[in-house]
């Protein structure tokens, strides 16, 4: 059981958050958490209109703002759309989560040439995409000092397979060790314009994705050996380090990955001496 911690009374007061791939999982968590800080989100997603819509009324009935985006991040016709629909509902961006992402599993001589791209499309080119977007407009706009230190904040959701091999899944552990370069990169480069980039690998989440892993007794002793801290994580917990990433409190955080991952990247197989 996760002991839900409340979040700080309007930390992100004012300021205006998209979050891709948030009408699931863990996007869901973090667009609800950003909107119980203050935050006005703009919850985008590709498949589930009734599902973004409730995310939407649930922060609405919070007294909170929000709209749903409906978009393809691996098209740039269609980012390009979504952004312009943030800014005439909202004026500008402060907080960019780059969240969206699927999986094609496949043995690597299996694996087709579609599987290989669509998981680099949405997974890799889509964090670009969104990213070069809302960096032109916070460069554009400078700091906002009435709403927070920064310029603006990218948050990249990637995976623990950022560093740990995957067998059977090459695409979408491929596309998370590309989303570390890429999010390091924009951190170099954008620093000087207050600009924040950081990313989030989390681990085994309870998440419609990976099912299987955790829905039965079994599965989730099985689990449980590749985890130290011994229970498998919810979406709340990456989504209150999304929030911290996004507030002020981390405003000498840039270029950093934040594992939440109960230890899993701490190679538990070693703990009795390998």
């Amino acid at each position: 059981m996760v002991r839900k911690l409340e979040i700080q009374e309007n930390i992100l007061a004012g300021q205006r958050a998209l979050v891709t791939g948030a009408s699931s999982g863990i996007g869901r968590a973090i667009a609800l958490s950003l909107a119980e800080a203050g935050a006005r989100v703009a919850v985008n997603y590709l498949h589930g209109d009734d599902e973004a819509e409730e995310i939407v009324e649930e922060i609405k009935k919070k007294g909170g703002e929000a709209l749903a985006v409906k978009a393809d991040v691996g098209k740039e016709d269609e980012v390009k759309s979504m952004f312009r629909r943030m800014f005439d509902a909202y004026g500008s961006i402060d907080i960019l989560v780059n969240n969206a992402g699927l999986q094609k599993d496949s043995p690597v001589h299996m694996m087709s040439l579609d599987d290989w791209n669509l998981v680099l499309s949405v997974n890799l080119t889509g964090q670009f995409l969104c990213s070069r977007e809302a960096t032109n407009e916070f460069i554009r706009r400078g700091v906002a000092p009435e709403l927070s230190c920064a310029a603006g904040k990218i948050i990249c959701i990637s995976s623990v397979h950022d560093l740990i091999p995957w067998a059977g899944h090459a695409n979408y552990a491929a596309s998370k060790g590309g989303v570390m370069m890429l999010m390091r990169s924009m951190a170099q480069e954008l620093a000087p314009f207050r600009i924040r980039v950081n990313s989030i690998s989390p681990g085994a989440i309870k998440t419609a994705i990976n099912t299987a892993a955790w829905s039965t007794p079994e599965a989730e002793r099985e689990l449980l050996k590749l985890i130290p801290y011994k229970r498998v994580g919810e979406p709340l917990d990456v989504a209150k380090a999304a929030v911290w990433l996004a507030s002020d409190h981390s405003d000498y955080v840039t270029g950093a990955t934040l594992y939440v991952d109960g230890g899993m990247t701490l190679y538990p197989g070693f703990s009795e001496g390998g």
